[in-house]
């Protein structure tokens, strides 16, 4: 937001599930006129069409409440019967997921949504924008209540919505989402048909000495020391598991990562591979630890989208 002086008047950008950002005016007079500037949209996708989401908050194994959103296909679009699901982990871990077209994650979700898949987004414990403590939570306990969470989501909470197969159902996620998604796929095996880490952490030994040094003393802290705490760090690390996968992973990578560097990724594969599992990799070349670049963008989407459609058949 932006603060017009001159005019008194507050200039602010705003985007939702369905909307790509757009610019408003909040006017001196009463602080209750709000114009809107600009008419930004999907071009070729009626915005009916979108998936505006609901509030699929639920309570987690220990009476803590967990935000989270479904995203559901518009009834227009004519699909029947219970929807396979896409379950989304947002990285961080200390972020949130957030119903905003201006994230990676928002375009992606309505291509999934109208190719006739369901999407649940949770911000379970460790997001931000739920307090300090709430935030805290995570620190020293990577995959430990929060991968719980999870689990109590898959288990006890969406298989009571009668619109969704939880037969079929696939996890995704980026960053520190990559690395739940190796873990709940390695150690809960049975949830899963279909699996997509996006430069995931996997080995968090290797991954810690990979860092550049100034990071190191952040993540020995939050995460955990290699030599002071070996025996935390081993059962945190999705690689303790790897043996247990049970459903086709595909790994995304770029080649100039610097916080989870291309052979953290490269050793899943091939870790998996040796002992008999389906796993590829892709790696862009011109991509560090995300992907930016718009080419980029619509190659990745459309490889999500077709290697769930393959295995979760829409």
């Amino acid at each position: 937001a932006y603060y017009d002086k001159q005019n008194d008047r507050h200039i602010l950008s705003y985007s939702t599930a369905v909307s790509p950002t757009q610019i408003y005016t909040v006017e001196a007079a009463d602080r209750q006129t709000i114009l809107q500037h600009t008419r930004e949209r999907t071009l070729g996708i009626p915005e009916h069409l979108l998936s505006a989401g609901e509030d699929a908050s639920y309570i987690s194994f220990d009476g803590l409440r967990v935000s989270a959103r479904l995203y559901l296909p518009a009834e227009e679009l004519g699909f029947e019967g219970p929807r396979p699901l896409v379950y989304y982990v947002h990285g961080g871990p200390q972020s949130q997921e957030r119903p905003d077209f201006a994230w990676f994650s928002m375009p992606l979700i309505q291509m999934l949504t109208l190719r006739g898949f369901a999407v649940f987004v949770p911000n379970v414990r460790g997001s931000s924008g739920y307090g300090l403590a709430y935030m805290k939570k995570v620190e020293r306990d990577w995959g430990g209540d929060d991968r719980l969470d999870h689990v109590h989501a898959m288990t006890h909470v969406l298989p009571k919505d009668k619109r969704l197969d939880i037969s079929r159902v696939a996890v995704l996620g980026r960053s520190y989402g990559g690395y739940m998604t190796l873990i709940l796929a390695f150690r809960h095996p049975e949830l899963w048909s279909a699996a997509i880490d996006m430069f995931g952490p996997y080995d968090l030994f290797t991954f810690i000495d990979r860092l550049p040094p100034t990071w190191k003393p952040y993540f020995k802290l939050t995460v955990g020391d290699p030599e002071k705490d070996k025996e935390d760090l081993i059962r945190m690390s999705p690689r303790t598991y790897m043996n247990q996968l049970g459903c086709p992973m595909l790994v995304i990578q770029g080649a100039n990562d610097p916080r989870v560097v291309e052979q953290e990724s490269r050793d899943v594969v091939e870790q998996l591979k040796a002992v008999g599992k389906e796993a590829e990799i892709y790696v862009f070349e011109d991509e560090g630890h995300d992907v930016i670049k718009y080419p980029n963008r619509v190659k990745v989407y459309n490889m999500i989208v077709e290697y769930f459609e393959n295995l979760l058949k829409p």
